[in-house]
């Protein structure tokens, strides 16, 4: 297949893009390098022995993104990771989130329909809130988002959902995953933020490799055995199959409606402090950290039911927690020889 990767040099975007030329489909990049570097292209063209074509553009320029489909109207599927995804930083610019997460995906879907090209989207289990009940299944309630992030992802399900009862050639499939970890087994690429790092992992080995002072626990007040947040961390290759699994099942018809969701995790919960504790076993790194005050915009805890796309798809998260996380501090080892190169 031919397969449009929006937001492709990203964390998530690099790790699929990897894996679908590895399975022999051909892939077309379009990123605007906000939050990422063409060094990750680099990584993709030295894992894969082939360079993607890339486009370095922004969702939100509607002209420039007409013409690239214009350009290629042989697309098989998008998947779309292009958007802002730090919860804490949606808290304090909302406004940056709602433009560039709807807006971007609005301008992408008025391309994609009328070409009747099936969507796979990032979506997230924020889009759940605060759940009851754990592990969370795809029918537990929306609720409110404790983020404005949370509420792009529930705004931009809504918006396809809208589209693919409307438009009847459209189908679209909707990811909700967990807490995407590691990095690819050659450490050619991985998760490396520009500045401040807004997720665990990133900050975690930042931390133990000196570049900052020590990792930040945000809160051991929580409802839970040890007070720290838990969540549900899936090695990020583990996610880039759940991608391509859904571009192939809509592909072969057996979706059994227009637009289907699926949870993406490993069904287990760790708390941060479990995450800290399996690293340093795994690695025999020492975690420098502190506990701070909660972080606006944080839930409690959320894992994941994946028994619907285990069903529906045969997929299932093949990796643990402790060899995704020797995966990001063998990236973050290599990173930092590219660094000083």
């Amino acid at each position: 297949m031919k397969i449009l990767v929006t937001g492709g040099l990203g964390y998530i975007g690099a790790h699929t893009s990897v894996l679908l030329i590895e399975q022999g489909h051909q892939v077309i990049i379009l990123d605007n390098l906000e939050n990422s570097s063409l060094r990750v292209l680099d990584g993709i063209a030295s894992i894969t022995n082939q360079r993607p074509l890339f486009y370095q553009t922004d969702l939100r320029d509607r002209k420039a993104v007409v013409e690239i489909f214009n350009k290629h109207t042989d697309i098989d599927g998008v998947i779309h990771f292009a958007a802002y995804k730090a919860v804490g930083e949606s808290v304090e610019q909302p406004l940056k989130y709602y433009d560039n997460n709807i807006n971007g995906l609005i301008a992408l879907l008025e391309c994609l329909i009328p070409q009747e090209i099936p969507l796979i989207f990032s979506s997230s289990c924020t889009v759940y809130g605060q759940a009851d009940r754990m592990p969370i299944d795809e029918t537990s309630p929306m609720k409110k988002a404790a983020s404005p992030y949370g509420y792009t992802k529930q705004i931009g399900e809504n918006i396809i959902q809208d589209c693919a009862l409307a438009n009847s050639s459209f189908k679209a499939i909707l990811l909700r995953y967990f807490n995407p970890i590691g990095a690819h087994a050659t450490a050619q690429i991985g998760e490396t933020p520009n500045g401040e790092p807004q997720n665990l992992i990133p900050y975690l080995t930042q931390a133990v490799a000196g570049k900052r002072t020590e990792l930040r626990i945000f809160g051991d007040d929580y409802d839970t055995p040890d007070g720290t947040c838990i969540r549900d961390y899936i090695h990020v290759m583990d996610l880039a199959a759940a991608h391509l699994e859904s571009l192939l099942y809509l592909h072969e018809g057996k979706n059994s409606s227009a637009c289907e969701c699926f949870n993406v995790g490993t069904g287990k919960g760790n708390s941060v402090l479990e995450v800290v504790k399996t690293f340093e076993k795994s690695t025999q790194k020492k975690v420098p950290y502190s506990i701070v005050a909660r972080r606006p915009g944080d839930i409690v805890q959320a894992y994941a039911d994946t028994h619907k796309i285990e069903k529906a798809m045969g997929w299932k998260a093949q990796y643990s927690l402790a060899e995704a996380l020797q995966s990001a501090w063998k990236w973050e080892v290599h990173s930092a020889h590219l660094e000083a190169q």
